[in-house]
């Protein structure tokens, strides 16, 4: 028997199917929930996050990883063939010492490669928008040969005069004492420098820290040099100089290390002594800001006039908080849950009702069709979904662009269709007979009793499992024929 087919009609096998709903109605909406981002995936600046963004650092982190290459190397060789002979033929305090100062040092390098120096937030598009207008306004109007005046205010501190710079990246005025890292591409709270051998910029967050690597290092580089020449003149004396270098060859490594390395950074370190003590920066002495003496015109504003008022406030003041609050989340994709009367929720999404109507378009015989019952326009898709007007009491639903209200339905349509309940506004849009049919679903002021939807009526998982079972076993038996 042929069917007007090319291949003859063969028997087919039954197999069981499965016409249990495959997703509850309620989880539709967590199907395409979007994970949010955090704000350190999305920073302007030249730097580098690790750890979720709780480890940022600068771009450039070769020297850094240099540094802590030769800082764990040497140490490591000092407490593998120097120490076990100075602790038993001196005192076992000696890699005690050494070890105390060891992880200090790292524990310094990486809080002062790791946090925030300091970076100053970006000005939103609408700030820098409103900045501009502000200096605009302040310059007055300008013709063709007209050049602006460079943009600096002024503020008095201490009695001193200040400018403050704008920044034409970042599209703000930088504060005191800031300035534009070029390397990192931020402007910098309280800048110092930006220091290859750490990975980052010093600056308002993270300069104590770096003033207590180099100093702690400092005196670990000269802790580890003293006793690798007291331990080869203590071999030599017992053995011979040749002898004792061929027992121990990696105190040669060690001492040429630490002689070669010791006097930049001890200079380093008295360098930043002095800095603190006259409350200045790297940057501040470079260019000559301002000077020591209380008598001349450019006196050092910051400065407390005591030394270790100077250093109390660098070093032991309260630390301040990051402002670029890189771990935060920048804005949640997920949808928002609109709670019902009777407790149940529905996400305000137009994705959801159109997967509900394409899912279930016969999932009620008495819906309304919107035109006393006539198709829809030709070209266009119509959706229609419960009506939003409900009793007083009740919640009304989330307005969306495209809905509208026509009788005992609503209707989500294109924004060029004019329709207003039952009329049509041109002959153009006059429903036409071939175009699709729409996706309806009953009203809810038909639904309700006494004010209230019941989830059975908007819902029923019986009736769609029958409707798909009557599907399944029609193609089936279509296919065996």
């Amino acid at each position: 028997m042929y069917l007007g087919l090319d291949e003859p009609v063969r028997e087919c096998q039954y197999n069981q199917i499965c016409t249990r709903n495959s997703l509850p109605m309620e989880t539709l909406g967590h199907k395409k929930k979007k994970i949010p981002r955090r704000k350190w995936q999305v920073f302007p600046g030249r730097n580098r996050f690790y750890c979720n963004g709780r480890v940022m650092m600068a771009r450039q982190t070769g020297v850094f990883y240099l540094t802590l290459v030769l800082i764990m190397v040497t140490s490591g060789l000092f407490f593998a063939f120097d120490c076990p002979f100075l602790a038993s033929n001196l005192t076992p305090a000696i890699p005690v010492i050494g070890g105390v100062l060891f992880f200090f040092v790292l524990g310094m390098l990486f809080r002062a490669s790791f946090s925030d120096p300091g970076v100053l937030p970006r000005a939103t598009p609408d700030e820098a928008a409103d900045l501009e207008r502000q200096i605009g306004a302040a310059n007055g109007p300008s013709g063709p040969g007209y050049r602006p005046p460079p943009r600096t205010r002024e503020v008095v501190i201490n009695g001193q005069t200040v400018k403050l710079k704008y920044c034409f990246t970042c599209k703000i005025f930088r504060p005191p004492r800031a300035s534009h890292c070029s390397l990192c591409d931020n402007c910098v709270e309280r800048f110092d420098h930006h220091c290859p051998w750490v990975g980052n910029c010093v600056g308002k967050r993270n300069y104590r820290f770096f003033y207590l690597f180099i100093l702690s290092l400092s005196f670990l580089t000269v802790f580890i040099f003293a006793f690798v020449i007291t331990h080869v003149i203590l071999r030599s004396n017992r053995t011979g100089f040749l002898s004792a270098l061929k027992d121990s060859p990696a105190s040669v490594l060690e001492v040429l290390v630490c002689f070669f390395s010791v006097w930049s950074i001890v200079g380093l370190s008295g360098f930043h002594t002095y800095l603190i003590s006259s409350n200045q920066t790297t940057n501040e002495d470079i260019k000559g800001s301002w000077s020591n003496k209380r008598a001349k015109d450019n006196y050092n504003p910051y400065s407390y006039g005591n030394i270790l008022t100077n250093c109390c406030a660098a070093l032991c003041g309260p630390l301040p908080p990051s402002l670029i609050d890189r771990r935060g989340f920048i804005q949640s994709d997920t949808p928002q849950p609109v709670s019902h009367s009777n407790g149940s929720s529905m996400y305000a999404s137009t994705q959801l009702h159109t997967h509900m109507a394409a899912a279930t378009p016969l999932l009620h015989s008495n819906s309304v069709m919107i035109g006393g019952g006539g198709p829809p326009f030709p070209g266009k898709s119509s959706l229609v979904v419960p009506c939003a007007s409900l009793a007083p009491s009740q919640p009304s639903l989330p307005s969306m662009p495209g809905l509208s209200c026509a009788g005992d339905m609503l209707t989500l349509r294109d924004p060029d269709t004019h329709c207003h309940h039952h009329h049509f506004a041109s002959p153009e849009e006059t429903p036409s007979p071939s175009g699709p049919m729409p996706l309806t679903l009953p009203c809810a002021a038909h639904m309700t009793h006494g004010g209230h939807i019941h989830p059975a009526q908007l819902y029923d998982p019986a009736s769609q499992d029958s409707l798909h079972e009557d599907s399944v076993r029609g193609l089936v038996k279509l296919s065996s024929v």
